[in-house]
């Protein structure tokens, strides 16, 4: 059985997975494979899981916060801010779930603090705008 090498590589760890027979992502127009002699091929994958196998093994699962894929030369590369690797499809779906709620809540908290930061410079724009016409 023909093979490739998975190359892994996020903000802060890189790793390869050698012998993978078979891949699956998501990419904007859909779902696709890859196998081992696929042409070479670049995409972005959308946020949430791929899964790849190793031999004849179990499905291993990759929670991703979207990523670009690059295949060839039998190498597939993941580039990343950050992925989650595991086993179990409902453990890293809730993990996913978990990291993304976390995310959201934290992109809440910035856009409130960038507000409260816009105010508060329009109104001493405005206040230096009064004594200046005074």
């Amino acid at each position: 059985m023909k093979t490739f090498t998975l190359q892994l590589q996020d903000a802060t760890q890189s790793e390869e997975i050698a012998g993978v027979t078979s891949f699956s992502g998501e990419d904007a127009s859909g779902s696709f494979g890859i196998l081992a002699g696929h042409a070479r091929m670049m995409t972005s994958l959308i946020v949430g899981l791929a899964r790849f196998r190793v031999g004849e093994e179990h499905w291993r699962y990759l929670a991703l916060p979207g990523a670009v894929l690059y295949f060839h030369d039998d190498k597939l590369t993941l580039s990343t801010r950050r992925y989650l690797l595991d086993d179990d499809h409902m453990r890293i779906s809730q993990a996913l779930q978990q990291q993304l709620l976390a995310e959201e809540d934290a992109l809440k908290t910035i856009k409130h603090s960038l507000r409260q930061m816009e105010q508060e410079a329009l109104k001493r724009l405005w206040e230096m705008g009064r004594r200046s016409a005074a």
